[in-house]
């Protein structure tokens, strides 16, 4: 998966440097289609960016394990009645404040709601990654057929072309027979009559051709190229019949499968969020503290200066004569405390436990609780929906492919018997002891023959495919 992922990150400059160089010569293997298509294709790319945004779910809900620290500053101007934040005492005067503060807190308990969270996005993520390659696995397969319904006209369009040539051949043979007199017109006819079918075939076979070249291209997101050159599969995959059982297929799609792992996860991450909705119902316990300080441009200190006499009202009698007491007094002046010393010397602390317990809430957590398992049922529905659609289509699959090995077998000794029979016929028509309908049947039957045999070669090669596809192993 990680060379997957890998392959993903670095395609738009794998592919732009790839195109530059297969671009000049036109040429394209299997291999080559899919990686382009796969490192080219939005849908792809987008799917790619679900899993990423799933990822990041899974990270947060990790995170919410972690305690939280939140700082606050402030600074502002009061004018009028306010409360001094310094001595908290009533003042009607302007004047200027600022606080600062730090806020932390740590969830200890809350229901098992953040670990069942982690589960559930775990499980998320990995269903948005499991989906992400059941997108690039189908395209694989859309590419393959492309490619092989490509080749498959490339074939029948070379043998029509074949065939016109013979055909345009026993015109011009004709042409001269008939000028001649060594026979008759009509046997002209019908050569000229077939050629035109011929050539007609030829180039139905071969807009056939371009059509499903223009396919690929915007499967693979790429201009498209009308020389565009395939190179050919290798021969001789039909010695055996397929050796997997239907049974044998399905069992291992199971397992290997993207889109069946996909669903098995969304089930797992349902029932992880039902569990989260009941969390609703046991009490939140959380541990909380602060740190924080103030500043007010009022505040100030006294600061001793002078010492002075001060009549104090009393007085003693010397020699009958009243003498003042006098004592000494302390001046002071109001010095402003600087703002750093403020926040220094104001600073609080605060820790402490908080506990929610829910009683009421307006059916909020019920209703949470019961949208949840509904979601948790449809999830098993469609997963069990999933593997059902599978075990139809891969016996489906498989019936097709053995039918098309079936009729493989008896088109090859066809194709066998009828070469053999256009071989004589043509022979004989050379030598005029046949006439030009009887020629023209044999030819007919020896072309469909071949052209049968090369489209069920090809329709066997991709219904393989598809069951390797449904195991979780496509070959290129």
């Amino acid at each position: 998966m990680r060379k997957l992922v890998y392959i993903a990150g670095t395609g738009l400059l794998t592919c732009i440097t790839w195109i530059n160089v297969h671009s000049q010569n036109g040429s394209f293997s299997l291999k080559q289609c899919v990686e382009t298509a796969l490192n080219n294709n939005i849908p792809v790319k987008q799917n790619e960016l679900l899993m990423q945004s799933a990822r990041a779910d899974w990270q947060k809900s990790k995170a919410n394990l972690l305690p939280d620290l939140n700082g606050n500053w402030g600074y502002g101007w009061n004018q009028g009645r306010a409360i001094d934040p310094f001595t908290n005492g009533y003042i009607d005067q302007r004047f200027s404040s600022s606080g600062a503060g730090l806020n932390a807190g740590l969830t200890l308990f809350g229901g098992l709601q953040l670990q069942n969270l982690i589960r559930q996005t775990g499980y998320a993520y990995h269903a948005s990654e499991m989906e992400w390659q059941q997108s690039k696995d189908k395209l694989t397969l859309d590419v393959i057929l492309a490619y092989l319904t490509a080749l498959n006209n490339e074939d029948t369009w070379k043998i029509m072309s074949e065939q016109a040539e013979i055909t345009r051949k026993q015109v011009e043979r004709l042409t001269v027979m008939v000028n001649e007199g060594a026979v008759g017109s009509y046997m002209l006819s019908d050569m000229k009559g077939q050629l035109s079918g011929d050539e007609l075939a030829a180039i139905n076979n071969y807009n056939a051709l371009q059509a499903a070249k223009l396919e690929l291209s915007q499967l693979m997101n790429i201009p498209y190229n009308k020389d565009m050159q395939l190179e050919r599969l290798p021969e001789g995959e039909l010695l055996e019949m397929y050796p997997n059982t239907p049974a044998e297929i399905y069992a291992a799609s199971l397992q290997n499968l993207a889109q069946v792992k996909a669903a098995d996860l969304r089930v797992k991450s349902t029932a992880k969020g039902v569990q989260v909705a009941k969390g609703g119902y046991y009490p939140y316990l959380r541990l909380n503290g602060n740190l924080n300080t103030n500043f007010s441009s009022v505040s100030a200190r006294s600061v001793p200066t002078t010492v002075s006499e001060v009549n104090t009202g009393q007085y003693v009698l010397i020699d009958n004569i009243k003498n003042p007491v006098l004592e000494q007094q302390q001046n002071y002046t109001a010095q402003k405390i600087s703002y750093n010393s403020q926040f220094k010397n104001n600073l609080g602390s605060y820790i402490g436990l908080s506990l929610s317990i829910p009683i009421f809430n307006n059916l909020q957590v019920a209703t949470s609780v019961k949208k949840a398992k509904l979601s948790a049922k449809n999830a098993v529905y469609q997963a069990e929906n999933t593997k059902l659609i599978l075990k139809q289509s891969i016996e489906k699959a498989y019936q097709d492919m053995a039918s098309a090995y079936e009729r493989y077998k008896v088109l090859q000794e066809q194709v066998i018997q009828y070469k053999e029979s256009f071989r004589s016929a043509e022979i004989r028509f050379n030598l005029g002891t046949i006439v030009s309908t009887e020629y023209l049947l044999t030819k007919n039957n020896y072309d469909r023959a071949r052209l049968n045999l090369t489209q069920t070669w090809y329709e066997y090669i991709f219904r393989t495919r598809i069951l390797d596809f449904y195991q979780g192993r496509l070959a290129l």
